[in-house]
């Protein structure tokens, strides 16, 4: 698999869990009513596994050996 792939699927997952983490008192798992310290834990980490997709997914193609 490729850096740019694996970037993109990177990006994928952090936006997927960014929405799930705000959106967690809507979807009904949320434990306190109002955004609280989890969600926004969930949310920062899932911000930075994007963007570390985003970084991966604009690098250069992998170069033959």
């Amino acid at each position: 698999m490729s850096k740019k792939t694996f970037g993109y699927i990177l990006v994928g997952l952090g936006v997927v869990g960014l929405v799930v983490s705000l959106a967690a008192d809507f979807i009904g798992i949320g434990s306190y009513p109002g955004i609280n310290g989890t969600q926004l834990l969930g949310a920062l980490l899932s911000l930075v596994v994007a963007l570390i997709g985003v970084w991966l997914a604009r690098s250069k193609a992998d170069q033959a050996k």
